[in-house]
């Protein structure tokens, strides 16, 4: 029998809640529990053939467990595939790469704020 962290579990339950409220479902989604080097969770998206790779922490480091909120990440990761073809757009164009990710990072976290669940 294959054992699933709950807190994996919970973290696919609510970002398939978020991508069904975006209206996201044309995306392939797959998950993965595997240590991340500094983020509790991340995505990864192949805008030409619509599949997404969402990742969340398996080894979290202990000074940062008191803060793990796994609908807030979830939440988090459901945004940035809604942002992600004003992404991939923005990356056609000529800006600095740094420039980019500091506008996406901050519409998300001001989205996180705005919507509720």
């Amino acid at each position: 029998m294959h054992f699933l962290n709950k807190d994996f579990i919970k973290f696919q339950k609510y970002f398939k809640e978020y991508q069904q409220r975006f209206g996201l479902t044309g995306y392939k989604v797959y998950f993965k529990y595997e240590p991340l080097e500094s983020s509790f969770a991340d995505i990864t998206t192949g805008e030409n053939n619509m599949v997404v790779t969402v990742r969340l922490n398996s080894k979290l480091p202990d000074k940062d467990k008191p803060f793990k909120d796994i609908k807030g990440a979830a939440k988090h990761e459901a945004l940035h595939l809604l942002i992600n073809r004003l992404e991939h757009r923005a990356r056609c164009r000529y800006l600095g790469e740094e420039e980019i990710d500091e506008a996406m990072e901050e519409l998300v976290v001001k989205l996180e704020g705005l919507i509720d669940g």
